[in-house]
């Protein structure tokens, strides 16, 4: 049974200040929680920080970016050789980095082969947006997506990777997608376009994440789809208690499920 992921992108909020006490709130209850991997994706800023609070417990550090070359002329971007003196993962192609910051399909495969040239673990970001959803071309977009990102790798590589389906309507709009039809995408979508390019092992081995608007009223709807595997968590990931409680509720319905 694959091991439920639970990411908290905390996205452009928190300052060092501020994040350690919500760390420090966080720990010692994510410390009680059995059965699911628990990431933290604080600022650049906050990595330092939050790094050495979380050491020697059983969670994360991610980062939220990073460019995919080791070093050069590129003022105000970070390389994969400064994440991971800190981090363990990396986001890799978000939606807010492709519709602000110009992320294409080409760009994310370079950083998410620089990441594993790097030693570094991507949760790779792939999701529709409303017009497309309306006019049913989600499986394509996303398919398209997915090969793009995963384009060079080996199928070895690839077991290792995370996969955050998050349909761009649904992000920080309060109007989720329901259990049934993230599971649809994630399995017939992502899995099946992986396992066209890498066999069908390494398309059950890989990890699939739902992200947009969750929260602990609605985390236990996806959980309990065969084809989801944890959430990579917005604005709940902010407040310690909401985010305890649906990695809680994501590690029970998983183990429940299996």
């Amino acid at each position: 049974m694959r091991t439920p992921i639970v990411a908290g992108n905390w996205k452009m909020n928190k300052t060092v200040a501020e994040a350690g006490p919500l760390v420090r709130e966080m720990i010692p209850l994510l410390s009680q929680v059995n059965g699911a991997e628990v990431v933290l994706c604080p600022p650049f800023t906050a990595l330092a920080t939050v790094a050495e609070l979380i050491r020697s417990t059983p969670v994360h550090l991610g980062a939220q970016d990073m460019h995919w070359e080791k070093s050069g002329a590129f003022t105000g971007a970070i390389s994969p050789l400064m994440i991971r003196e800190l981090c363990e993962y990396v986001i890799i192609g978000h939606s807010e980095r492709r519709q602000y910051f110009a992320d294409t399909d080409e760009s994310v495969q370079r950083k998410v082969a620089a990441a594993y040239e790097h030693g570094l673990r991507p949760i790779v970001c792939v999701g529709e947006n409303l017009q497309q959803n309306e006019a049913g071309e989600t499986a394509e977009w996303v398919a398209g997506q997915v090969r793009a990102a995963l384009t060079g790798l080996a199928a070895e590589q690839v077991q290792t990777l995370v996969i955050a389906y998050e349909p761009i309507w649904a992000i920080g709009t309060g109007k989720p997608a329901t259990g049934a039809g993230a599971n649809s995408v994630a399995g017939l979508v992502i899995r099946g376009t992986v396992a066209s390019m890498f066999g069908e092992a390494t398309a059950q081995a890989i990890r699939i994440q739902y992200g947009g608007s969750v929260t602990p009223d609605n985390i236990g709807e996806f959980m309990i789809q065969p084809e989801i595997d944890g959430a990579l968590v917005g604005g709940a990931s902010l407040i310690a208690s909401k985010f305890v409680a649906l990695t809680e509720i994501a590690a029970k319905a998983k183990q429940a499920k299996g």
